[in-house]
């Protein structure tokens, strides 16, 4: 499932929240109201938002006090705010919104279709950076994953370190056998099989040294049978 947005909605008057649920309702995300500037602080030491749509005319905190905090915490800083106000003030006054760290400044009466429309964009765009977090994530963990396959190999490893262990007692126990083969009086019989030994032998050890991890020999050949 694809989880919904969230957008919050901060404004002290019911009424002007009441209208932005009304528009942004189509949009099918999650609406959070806030009351406050104080509110809507609060609700973002919690909730990650797509976007937060902010009054400027508020008592106590107004929007650009309110937008200055937010922009000043590293978990809120990059959420993108659109100022709402019932005022144009000129330039002057849209400057200092966009000087607060506004992406957008909206006077009303708005037109409900474009106030949509803009805010659609934002939710797409944290849509996709949440896509790509995840997909992000997934691929850390595949690696990390990886990185444990890699970790448990100590068990294969520590079984080459036994074989290898017991194919050294084999080498010198061979060894020894053709030193007391190794007079005149010995049996051509004997001498000859304890050649053949140490030639399985010398084929074990080299498919044996193939399979340390680092040696990028590939596949080890297998000793003949004969």
């Amino acid at each position: 499932m694809v989880q919904k947005a969230k957008i919050l909605l901060v404004d002290d008057r019911p009424e002007n929240l009441l209208a932005l649920e009304a528009i942004l309702s189509a949009l099918d995300q999650t609406l959070v109201r806030a009351s406050s500037g104080e509110e809507a602080l609060k609700a973002l030491l919690t909730d990650d938002f797509a976007v937060i749509l902010l009054a400027v005319q508020m008592p106590g905190m107004d929007g650009f006090e309110t937008a200055a905090h937010i922009k000043r915490r590293e978990r809120t800083r990059d959420i993108p705010i659109i100022f709402l106000t019932a005022i144009n003030h000129g330039p002057h006054h849209t400057f200092r919104g966009y000087a607060a760290g506004a992406v957008d400044y909206i006077s009303k009466p708005f037109d409900p279709w474009v106030l949509r429309a803009k805010v659609s964009v934002f939710v797409e765009l944290y849509m996709k950076n949440c896509q790509l977090r995840e997909q992000a994530a997934l691929l850390r963990l595949q690696l990390e994953g990886g990185g444990r396959s890699v970790g448990d190999a100590k068990e294969p490893a520590g079984l080459l370190a036994e074989l290898s262990a017991r194919l050294a007692a084999v080498e010198e126990q061979a060894e020894a056998l053709s030193k007391q083969l190794d007079d005149d009086s010995a049996d051509a019989a004997a001498v000859a099989t304890a050649a053949h030994l140490e030639r399985k032998l010398t084929g074990l050890r080299r498919a044996l040294d193939a399979l340390e991890p680092g040696t990028g020999n590939g596949a080890p050949s297998l000793p003949s049978q004969s």
